[in-house]
């Protein structure tokens, strides 16, 4: 590996996705759709393209699902490779399990990062510092949702708290972003198959070490796609930069008034509708409805009904007269005639 190069990631897809549930009760999180594509391969996608060869996916809840759905890289350009564990070792444990076949240093991203950027940046700023680790930060509007970081003039990180309670204990709005360059003699400090957790256990450690830690400011998409709100943007987002100049019609959307962004899968077919900002995932048909800032996943039937700002999760029903607002609808579920969910999930 020549100097400003790094060809390999790992990226940690172990955890349960405790917060998008239930849309995680049948499968992981990095699975979920983003227009009709596993959230997690616009990461892997992204690595593609900056130069990273070997992709290691540390895994653990409903692995062989992530395997089937994630491949071997052949389609994006990288070889994917698995690495598992047999009880929960967290972000940093993870790595470590993985340590004998990881390169001196290497990209590292966690599983519920949803991004389109480019890592050659970062890969540079890393070698340049001379740090043991350069971390990625974004602004973030809600800093107790994220690991805030504090800067020198430098862009070298001075502190690190993990999820402050409030705002006003966060000294700054730099949030982890999840995505980091590594050296691998980091995981030195990562004890052997225990349960060790990358931003609360070990970046204190590298904070006090003599090379420290780097900070780099984020370019390009970026969401933590930890709930639903943010699967449901990150849908959005996608579809306007993917089909934002799009004119819908034929006879797959019929007699319907679109406004973007908008998506329409394989199959799928919108008629008699009004919609604005939505996504109906293949297979899929919507007749006779109002969707605002809704998701629809694949295989739903939706008649004569009105969701807004809500996932509907595969094979659902959503009967004539049904109201789902501001709430999650589990697969295969059947929403009655007349009924109204609101604020909830089912």
């Amino acid at each position: 590996m020549r100097m400003e190069e790094v060809r390999q990631a790992v990226i940690v897809v172990g955890g349960h996705g405790t917060r998008l549930r239930p849309l995680t009760n049948h499968r992981p999180k990095p699975v979920l759709p983003v227009l009709d594509k596993p959230c997690l391969m616009y990461l892997i996608e992204s690595m593609a393209g900056s130069g990273i060869e070997e992709v290691v996916l540390a895994c653990g809840y409903r692995s062989s699902q992530l395997e089937e759905a994630i491949g071997d890289g052949s389609g994006m350009g990288v070889s994917i490779v698995y690495s598992y564990e047999d009880a929960p070792l967290g972000s940093a444990g993870a790595m470590k399990n993985a340590e004998s076949r990881l390169d001196d240093v290497f990209v590292a991203a966690n599983g519920d990062v949803f991004a389109d950027i480019s890592l050659k940046e970062q890969v540079q700023a890393h070698f340049a510092s001379g740090a043991e680790a350069t971390i990625a930060l974004t602004r973030v509007d809600d800093v107790t949702q994220y690991g805030i970081a504090t800067l020198d003039g430098d862009d070298r990180v001075t502190g690190f708290i993990e999820k402050p309670e409030s705002r006003e204990l966060a000294p700054t709005d730099l949030g982890n972003a999840g995505v980091y360059v590594i050296n691998k003699t980091a995981l030195s400090n990562v004890p052997e198959g225990s349960f060790f957790d990358f931003s609360k256990d070990l970046l204190p450690i590298l904070l006090r070490g003599q090379k420290g830690i780097q900070g780099f400011f984020l370019k390009g998409m970026w969401r933590d796609v930890g709930r639903p709100a943010d699967l449901l943007g990150a849908n959005m987002d996608m579809a306007s930069k993917l089909y934002g100049h799009m004119s819908w019609g034929g006879d797959r959307v019929e007699s319907t008034v679109v406004r973007r962004p908008f998506y329409l899968g394989y199959g799928a077919s919108v008629t008699r509708s009004e919609v604005s900002a939505a996504v109906v995932m293949e297979g899929s048909s919507v007749t006779g409805s109002r969707l605002t800032n809704a998701v629809v996943m694949g295989g739903c039937k939706v008649s004569s009904a009105r969701i807004e700002n809500s996932i509907i999760g595969p094979g659902c029903r959503i009967c004539p007269g049904a109201e789902v607002i501001s709430s999650v609808i589990e697969d295969g579920l059947t929403i009655e005639a007349g009924r109204r969910v609101e604020d909830g999930t089912v």
